[in-house]
């Protein structure tokens, strides 16, 4: 049997492999076919939308495309933009789907929906066709560490706060680094920060899985060392004195996928030109987003209740680029702050896809022999968003030539060249196959 993930389904290597086969034949005919067909009139086949998000500012253009009338612009007047307690939640509505009750889409963590797509993370593994319309946003996350580490003032490097670690553990206390789910974006980073220093996150500390809402609490009462997350908890974490910012995960991967617009394939071929209408809104509020003239509304509208639900002093600092790490180290007008839109942010390059995807090889969430660039073809559908780019009018200069991004560098000089994902995965020295 492989593991999936900790207290998890576990799911047998031959069945999962005949049905992830299934999933990706079954729909390589749809996926195929051009959609102009279905969007000749151009109308919304519906007008509504159940579409999911977590307390992040990464999830603002949800937030923004309702408050400043994107989505009813484009016909789609009855979206429900309901917030999740947790990205386990949020698969657990996906899987139900609208219908259900559950809901249609949501802004998530780019591999879930390739996770939930080949059954790896759903009920009795069952895949749940998903797909990805857009990126919504790229760097923005952060590692902070507790306030006990604070004389290690902690950055890239964790040599020293490995050794740290490893005290504490020799002392008879556990150590441990929160992640927000198994297999996701905040699950790769902290990862791969840690075992670029040689700390290898399946030995040498427990990795648990805590909502982000609920980790600046969990460090208070000392339930973990460091955590990786999304704004505003990082900055909480400092404001409220329990900790500090280590790094941005921009410093390590520059212009980094973070966050994606899902919809349930069956929506999309359902309703291509509501789940057009849909992509149209969101890119509309990433641009809206991505301009600093409108950061210190953007950071009131994500304080709402019904939206983060955080101060403004949490939100306003770091929306605008300027990051305060709590050790005294201060960067205005980071280079790696988030982006919604600029850098071609928005567009879901497959090739960052396969990352993801190879990672989660690497620690175990997907078998060696899994067909990656199957399930990106079956999920990634770029061609929509190129389609939604070109009705808004987007400049030639925003939209990719190809659905590659070329070859990465990570911050301890590793690279991956999506054109041969084995020699990355093959130099990596930490690492948990299946």
């Amino acid at each position: 049997m492989n593991k999936i993930n900790k207290g998890g389904p576990t799911l047998d290597r031959r069945r999962f492999l005949q049905q992830t086969a299934g999933v990706v034949g079954g729909t390589a005919l749809l996926s195929s076919l051009p959609l102009s067909w279905a969007m000749a009139s151009g109308r919304p086949e519906t007008t509504s939308a159940k579409l999911g998000f977590i307390a992040l500012t990464d999830a603002a253009p949800l937030f923004v495309a309702v408050e400043k009338g994107f989505f009813a612009a484009h016909g789609m007047t009855d979206v429900e933009v309901l917030k999740q307690s947790s990205w386990g939640t949020t698969r657990d509505n996906l899987v139900l789907g609208s219908q259900r009750n559950g809901i249609d889409g949501a802004h998530i963590l780019t591999p879930m929906p390739y996770l939930m797509s080949a059954g790896a993370i759903t009920p009795n593994n069952r895949p749940v066709p998903m797909t990805v319309l857009a990126r919504l946003n790229l760097n923005g996350q952060c590692i902070s560490v507790g306030r006990d580490y604070a004389d290690l003032e902690v950055q890239l490097d964790t040599s020293e706060f490995g050794q740290a670690l490893a005290e504490k553990r020799a002392g008879g206390d556990e150590a441990s680094a929160a992640m927000t789910f198994p297999g996701g974006t905040h699950d790769m980073w902290i990862r791969y920060w840690m075992a670029a220093g040689g700390i290898d996150p399946n030995r040498d500390v427990s990795t648990i899985t805590i909502p982000p809402a609920q980790m600046v609490a969990n460090m208070r009462v000392g339930s973990m060392d460091t955590f990786c997350v999304c704004e505003p908890w990082n900055q909480q974490l400092i404001n409220q004195g329990i900790g500090y910012t280590a790094n941005t995960t921009g410093e390590i991967w520059n212009d980094h996928p973070e966050k994606a617009f899902t919809l349930r394939t069956d929506y999309v071929e359902a309703n291509p030109n509501a789940a057009k209408a849909l992509l149209m809104a969101v890119m509309e509020a990433q641009m809206w987003c991505e301009d600093p003239a409108n950061h210190d509304e953007m950071a009131q509208i994500c304080s709402r209740r019904r939206w983060i639900h955080a101060p403004y002093a949490d939100l306003i600092d770091r929306i605008q680029g300027n990051f305060d790490y709590g050790t005294g180290r201060v960067i205005e007008d980071h280079p790696q702050m988030m982006r919604y839109w600029k850098n071609q942010a928005s567009y879901p390059f497959k090739s960052h896809d396969l990352w993801f995807l190879t990672e989660n090889k690497r620690w175990g969430y997907l078998p060696q022999d899994f067909d990656s660039q199957a399930l990106i073809e079956q999920v990634n559908r770029e061609d929509l968003w190129r389609e939604a780019a070109t009705a808004l009018g987007v400049d030639a200069a925003d939209i990719p030539d190809s659905t590659s991004r070329g070859v990465e560098t990570f911050f301890d000089g590793k690279t991956f060249d999506p054109e041969d994902p084995q020699a990355y995965l093959d130099s990596l020295e930490i690492k948990r196959l299946a």
